[in-house]
């Protein structure tokens, strides 16, 4: 039947901004779904801690005022995502996150900056895995066609619907039924298995950071250097924790 027909874990952050190694969680969901259908939820909100940015509002609709009454600590928040994603990976189920590596590197920040286990170590030493991103699939095997890679875009290329767009709990949901409905698309990713799928998502990534690279040097930008880690970074700035 394919890993895209059996259970997949949505998940998404709507922050505060848009450095993962200096935002804050604001709302978090972690959605389970299979064939496309909602099986369960559970969703966050958090206190950040710091001021939520006007154009952070503007974009997920959290004001400061409700984040402040209404939310939970934020290394609560934290801790209880890394939990839940934790539990789902030592039983093998694969983690969707669209562009993982923002959600993913935001939320070890957050972990580290409150003094947490990090993912790593919640996992005795591995790796999070298996991750599937439609973002870095999609990218590759649809490598030549045009037009926007956001989220909106991309659900709008596989007929799969959000409801919300950077609502948490819809972005998530959306993810998972995106990774579905990619794989119906190309039937090879769904011959792999989820860990195979991650393996070559790491490749996949790394190639289009070497590409897109190459490209802004070609511009003029000598001295641009892309990250092509994938799906965590672990590296942190002073000024990050």
């Amino acid at each position: 039947m394919g890993w895209h027909r059996e259970l997949l874990i949505g998940f998404d952050l709507e922050t505060t901004g848009t450095d993962p190694r200096e935002a804050r969680i604001v709302t978090a969901a972690v959605i389970e779904v299979r064939a496309g259908e909602t099986l369960g939820r559970r969703e966050w909100l958090a206190d950040p801690g710091v001021e939520i940015p006007a154009e952070a509002v503007a974009v997920h609709g959290i004001s400061n005022e409700r984040a402040a009454a209404d939310g939970r600590p934020a290394d609560e928040v934290a801790d209880a995502i890394a939990a839940v994603l934790v539990s789902y990976w030592q039983s093998g189920v694969p983690v969707v996150a669209y562009n993982a590596t923002f959600d993913l590197t935001l939320l070890s920040a957050e972990l580290r900056r409150h003094g947490l286990p990090s993912l790593r170590e919640r996992l005795g030493g591995a790796q999070p895995a298996p991750v599937i991103d439609p973002y870095t699939i999609d990218r590759s095997v649809e490598r030549y066609r045009k037009g926007k890679r956001n989220l909106e875009a991309v659900c709008t290329e596989y007929g799969v619907l959000l409801e919300s767009a950077h609502d948490a709990t819809s972005d998530a949901l959306a993810a998972a039924r995106l990774a579905t409905a990619i794989a119906d698309r190309h039937p090879k990713l769904a011959a792999f298995g989820p860990a195979e799928l991650h393996r070559r998502q790491i490749d996949w990534y790394a190639e289009w950071a070497a590409d897109f690279q190459k490209f802004l040097r070609k511009k003029g930008e000598t001295d641009a250097v892309i990250d092509g880690t994938w799906p965590l970074r672990e590296e942190f700035s002073a000024s990050g924790v």
